[in-house]
């Protein structure tokens, strides 16, 4: 490789490292200007799409450089809420851990993603009341239950009908639709990637 090459090659390694560093400090900037961190809440019944919806959106910011994380029900039941069952009051206390993590998280300026069906009004309260409604950024996956039945992709609703599931929400347990919600997703009539978009623009929007 003669001298010019070598120079050039090298004149083009520096850019684009410098390129990558400088969209690190100047998202930093940005955090650290907006204390932009919030926590994105998914509720809605099992089957109407939170799952999908929170693992797009996590890709979404990670493409945007922008650090997140995602909870779920099977994540936290598999751990740290595994002394939990599936009572409204149980419910309760699984949502205000969870809070309390998310809390923790933000404070960090990391934005974190839930999936929790959080059937009641009182509970989404809480997680309001814990992280502050100005932090939260709740999205309320509407799918019918008729929907949600033919989806089952966890094959839930399959043993609701054998009676193998005592508690299960929407069946045997109410869901209330959210009174106070910032965006309404529903994946009956939009892609994932439509509302996974519309989304983060709003976000984007919203602590800018």
């Amino acid at each position: 490789m003669d001298v010019v090459k070598f120079i050039t090659l090298l004149q083009l390694i520096i850019f684009n490292n410098f390129y990558r560093i400088y969209r690190i400090i100047i998202f930093a900037k940005k955090m650290f200007d907006f204390n932009a961190s919030l926590s994105i809440w998914l509720t809605g019944l099992s089957g109407s799409g939170k799952s999908t919806l929170a693992n797009n959106l996590k890709l979404k910011f990670n493409s945007n450089n922008i650090p997140s994380v995602v909870l779920d029900g099977d994540i936290v039941r598999s751990g740290i809420n595994k002394d939990l069952g599936f009572t409204i009051e149980d419910r309760l206390e699984n949502i205000r851990r969870v809070s309390e993590i998310n809390k923790l998280l933000i404070q960090q300026n990391i934005f974190v993603i839930n999936s929790f069906i959080s059937p009641t009004n009182k509970i989404r309260n809480v997680v309001y009341e814990i992280i502050g409604r100005d932090k939260v950024f709740m999205v309320y996956v509407y799918a019918s239950i008729e929907t949600c039945r033919k989806r089952d992709a966890k094959g839930l609703y399959k043993l609701v009908e054998e009676n193998k599931i005592e508690f299960f929400t929407g069946i045997s347990q109410e869901f209330e639709e959210p009174d106070d919600y910032d965006y309404f997703a529903n994946t009956e009539k939009f892609s994932v990637n439509e509302i996974v978009d519309d989304i983060f623009n709003k976000i984007i929007t919203k602590i800018k």
